[in-house]
């Protein structure tokens, strides 16, 4: 059975894009602790992080770093937060945002989807999508 993020990558679902190969996903997430929050995710259905080949382990963070790197020079923030949690959906995925503070590792503070404004989503996806662009 295809996962939310397997139908996103196949594009049947529509999802924001920030970084696409052939075995790694970056796209934000609909329910962001802050704008430019993305997942990294392997495209394979992967369930479990520690069940990945260490290769595909590794592509991931390497994109989830330049990820990172891209919303600290772009959204003006301390850090770049990085979580793996992986209970709301059996896909693997490494949680990337911008962080001031440890206020964004709490998932449930995460804005509805509904509650995000689309034009920043938006917005917040091209600025990320060059940035990333120019680092891998």
């Amino acid at each position: 059975m295809s996962t939310v993020f397997s139908k996103i990558i196949a594009g049947e679902i529509p999802g924001r894009f920030v970084y696409r190969d052939e075995t790694v996903a970056a796209f934000l997430t609909i329910e962001p602790v802050a704008y430019g929050h993305t997942l990294i995710v392997p495209v394979e259905e992967v369930d479990k992080w520690t069940d990945l080949a260490p290769e595909l382990w590794a592509r991931m963070n390497e994109v989830a770093q330049a990820v990172g790197q891209a919303i600290v020079e772009e959204f003006d923030c301390e850090r770049a937060g990085y979580l793996i949690a992986g209970f709301e959906v059996p896909h693997a995925h490494i949680h990337v945002f911008p962080a001031d503070d440890m206020s964004g590792y709490d998932l449930s503070s995460a804005m509805r989807a509904d509650a995000t404004d689309p034009a920043k989503m938006d917005q917040a996806a091209a600025t990320l999508q060059a940035a990333v662009a120019a680092k891998l």
